[in-house]
């Protein structure tokens, strides 16, 4: 299998070139050259296996360049009841009438990015121990990214990482988790502003070539494509427990922020999974929904960026939505790159609403969307446990609101947990009362001794601060 970047570099690589890579250097993202289809009979063989063996499946399609072998042994290691506290690694359960929610949040830190993040760190040390070098990986992170992250490569050989996140606004819990780490490969970085100025930070420090390269920059952002592709795994297997056969069509709701998440699901369409619909749910920062209903992507300034209690998707520039948009305008590097680069970098928006290729996102690609408001969260929080007995985060609450408007009679409709609720226990104790329970090994982390440095946001701070931490 080889990649291509979305604007347009055709120059052939392999996985595990891009996988310590992130952005290409044309500063686009990376997608296969095509998607791998997998047939009914395949589908049938992949039902009953097991979560590591359906991960190695999936993943073996679009990596040839690890010997099966050591890809199999670094499935099974990664996805454990140890690690995840099941052995269904991601176990369904229906909620109500044809909805469900398939737990993704039962890792390390407490969120679904511990799916991917825990494979991405065992990848990591396997590729940069194979070819005897370091990686310095730079990342951005409005919450559950960063805890995730250092969770999974914490302590791992050859692996440094600089988390950045919006100082201020993510939960008690989240910052504790990641600025309690006092590993000495782990340096997390204050940013005075917001996600975006994170994420912007994060690719002007992956555009200066030459940094990237004498650093070795890397980064597990989603817009590594190999911490994309282990996210494909989940809807494999949140289709399998939802249905008896592959005939039946199912729908998810995703949580979306950064758009990674949804992302995947949309590979997985692409691949040949009967995915009805995929539901982009958002909260009061709503430019995703604001595309979807009607074809205009409008970034918002960071002034402009709400601070909500479902904070993880507090983002106004979803980077990983330009791999969407690739697929949508028929791989057309150079009409994507003038989209992002062109309209998008010089007017902080383009409008795709009279073109026809607008109505295949629904049409051929199943997307819909919905906005929440926090108003919505509370609703949604107490009705979940007045009804069920089930307590959900703030961002899950989103995506049960969103999916119960665009159920179908017939259709399972998955929602995509996203967190724990204990993350975000201010807006518990809002709706409810009382706060979730903790468990043991995260109480009074609160309190830890916390190690984080404070930066402006600007890129050339934070490349100094690296530059520091690696001469």
């Amino acid at each position: 299998m080889r990649y291509l970047s979305t604007r347009g570099d055709t120059t052939p690589r392999k996985f595990c070139d891009i996988l310590l890579e992130g952005l290409a250097p044309d500063g686009g993202l990376y997608l296969p050259e095509r998607y791998p289809q997998v047939d009914t009979a395949t589908l049938a063989r992949w039902r009953k296996l097991p979560y590591h063996e359906l991960a190695f499946e999936v993943l073996s399609l679009y990596i040839d360049d690890i010997p099966a072998a050591d890809l199999k042994a670094l499935c099974a290691k990664t996805y454990t009841a140890e690690v995840f506290g099941t052995e269904e690694i991601v176990p369904l359960r229906e909620l109500e009438d044809g909805v469900y929610l398939e737990a993704l949040s039962n890792g390390p830190t407490l969120a679904f990015k511990d799916m991917a993040m825990q494979l991405l760190g065992n990848l990591f040390e396997y590729e940069l121990a194979r070819r005897g070098e370091e990686l310095n990986i730079l990342g951005a992170t409005s919450g559950d990214t960063g805890s995730a992250a250092e969770y999974a490569m914490r302590g791992k050989h050859g692996v440094r990482v600089f988390m950045t996140s919006p100082e201020g606004r993510m939960s008690p819990f989240q910052q504790a988790q990641m600025f309690s780490l006092q590993d000495a490969n782990i340096h997390n970085i204050a940013i005075a502003g917001v996600f975006d100025d994170c994420q912007d930070i994060v690719k002007a420090v992956s555009n200066d070539l030459d940094f990237k390269r004498k650093y070795k920059i890397g980064t597990v952002n989603s817009i590594n494509w190999a911490r994309l592709l282990a996210q494909v795994v989940y809807y494999f297997a949140g289709y399998f427990q939802a249905t008896a056969s592959n005939d039946k069509p199912v729908s998810f709701t995703v949580p979306s922020g950064n758009f990674g998440n949804v992302c995947a699901g949309h590979v997985a369409r692409m691949m040949g999974l009967p995915i009805q619909t995929l539901v982009v749910a958002t909260n009061e920062n709503d430019v995703l929904d604001e595309f979807f209903r009607t074809g205009v992507y409008r970034v918002r300034s960071a002034a402009d960026t709400h601070e909500t209690s479902s904070p993880s998707m507090d983002i106004s520039k979803a980077s990983n939505f330009e791999r969407f948009v690739f697929d949508l305008v028929g791989r057309d590097g150079a009409r994507l790159r003038g989209l992002f680069e062109d309209e998008l970098g010089k007017t902080g928006r383009f409008d795709l609403s009279q073109d026809p290729a607008f109505a295949q996102a629904a049409a051929r690609f199943g997307f819909r969307s919905s906005r929440s408001t926090h108003a919505d969260r509370l609703a949604t929080i107490r009705d979940t446990d007045k009804r069920f007995a089930t307590l959900i985060d703030t961002h899950t609450a989103d995506g049960l609101k969103a999916a119960r408007e665009h159920l179908v009679p017939g259709v399972p409709m998955v929602v995509l947990e996203t967190a724990l609720p204990i993350k975000f226990a201010e807006t518990i104790v809002e709706a409810l009362g009382h706060e979730p329970d903790r468990p043991k090994r995260f109480i009074g982390i609160e309190s830890l001794p916390k190690r984080v440095m404070s930066l402006p946001a600007d890129a050339k701070a934070v490349k100094s601060y690296i530059a520091a931490h690696c001469d």
